[in-house]
């Protein structure tokens, strides 16, 4: 799937995430989070974290760096409900909404199993 990034975002405005909340609306069939499950992002300076559980994972956690354009760079770990521990790395870019929210274009890889790779996108709730 094809997707174009529309950035808008001045040099000036940058993204926090601290607190913000968001929600998987589209992602790959080889994903482990389902629709159901909420990341509540903390930023400090330029430094991300999440932890996170929901209907299919126990436990997850992620940790990222995130540039002066709002792009976030991590890697994240998680406990499956079958007591599987995975891990995997993301790239995931914003779209400012005509509502004011952000939407969050994601490439991930898997760095454990099959390392296969996959795309989601998340919408500010």
């Amino acid at each position: 799937m094809a997707v174009i990034y529309n950035i808008f975002l001045s040099q000036e405005m940058r993204i926090n995430y601290h607190k913000r909340r968001f929600k998987v609306i589209h992602q790959s069939e080889n994903a482990e989070v389902d629709e159901d499950l909420i990341f509540e992002y903390r930023q400090v300076e330029n430094r991300l974290s999440c932890e996170y559980a929901g209907a299919s994972i126990k436990q997850g956690h992620l940790l990222g760096l995130v540039d002066e354009a709002g792009r976030i760079s991590m890697h994240y770990h998680q406990i499956n409900l079958a007591g599987e521990l995975s891990s995997g790395k993301c790239l995931s870019s914003p779209e400012l909404m005509a509502n004011g929210k952000i939407r969050l274009h994601e490439s991930w890889q898997w760095t454990s199993g099959d390392q296969s790779k996959g795309e989601s996108i998340l919408e500010e709730l």
